[in-house]
């Protein structure tokens, strides 16, 4: 029986987001704040998953023999250090998010049987990492406060409430969602990124947050006069909105997480040839509201 563990680590660490083939104008343009000469710093959260077979013992690793193997190629390495100066690989590609990810699959695969490295640099921004070459995924969060109501309009009042409960009630409710978009390319040999990250939060803010927020569903948005406003459909209708710009970027979109309360969420797979292999690989579902 195959099973995959997680082993979380922490460090914390600077970097600084610069060219030194740029000018000062152009890496400020490229890359904003990010280019300050001073750099700024993270406390980073890692993830490291592993798969594989239970051994004799019940286990897919022996985790104290993980947590070693972590401390002497990652965490005592880069704890409290300048990124840009600690390995070589940053030197010649620029210690983002997601490039870090790469690095470190690249020190500890020779050590155990990884799956997958996910590294926050905060909660709100991460970056996955599935050991295909350049290949990686970055994960932005961010959130809108809208109104809905869950309701057919060829069902009565008591029909709809049979279905949705008190969702269905007439002057609706209003929830503060959390948004997450993932998005999937290549990272750049020399920048380290697979989209500019100031890029990326403003295509969201305009497609999505800018459309939905402190807006009534059902009567502000055209799309669900006709169609429930369900988290299903609601994660439905950004990724209509999303897909076509973040091609222009020149990314894939992943998937989109949205968060409706503590209780339920759902997740929506963006490609068919993405679904697949996410379901295959992670045992994660296509669309799942829990």
């Amino acid at each position: 029986m195959k099973c995959i563990i997680n082993r979380r680590a922490q460090f914390s660490a600077s970097h600084r987001y610069w060219l030194p083939e740029l000018s000062e104008a152009e890496n400020l343009q490229r890359f904003g704040s990010g280019s300050r000469i001073y750099g700024h710093g993270h406390n980073y959260v890692l993830f490291i998953s592993l798969g594989g077979c239970l051994d004799k013992y019940g286990m897919v690793q022996n985790l104290s023999d993980v947590k070693q193997v972590i401390k002497r190629e990652v965490t005592s390495q880069l704890d409290n250090s300048y990124l840009n100066d600690i390995w070589q690989e940053f030197q010649e590609t620029l210690p983002t998010t997601e490039n870090i990810a790469r690095v470190i699959w690249q020190r500890v695969a020779p050590h155990l049987p990884l799956v997958r490295i996910q590294l926050f640099e905060h909660p709100q921004l991460w970056a996955d990492y599935l050991g295909n070459g350049m290949e990686a995924y970055l994960s932005i969060g961010t959130h809108f406060s809208a109104a809905h109501r869950l309701a057919l309009s060829n069902l009565s009042y008591e029909e709809n409430c049979n279905i949705y409960g008190k969702c269905a009630r007439p002057n609706g409710h209003g929830h503060n969602y959390h948004l997450e978009v993932t998005v999937k390319g290549e990272i750049n040999h020399r920048t380290g990124m697979i989209v500019n990250l100031v890029t990326l939060h403003q295509l969201v803010e305009e497609h999505v947050v800018e459309l939905l927020d402190h807006t009534f569903l059902n009567k502000d948005i055209p799309y669900f006069t006709e169609v429930v406003p369900t988290a299903e459909n609601i994660a439905i209708y950004i990724s209509h909105h999303l897909e076509e710009p973040l091609r222009k970027l020149g990314v894939e979109l992943y998937k989109i997480k949205l968060i409706e309360s503590p209780n339920n969420s759902c997740e929506l797979y963006c490609a068919k040839a993405t679904v697949e292999s996410a379901a295959s690989q992670h045992s994660e579902p296509i669309l799942l509201s829990v």
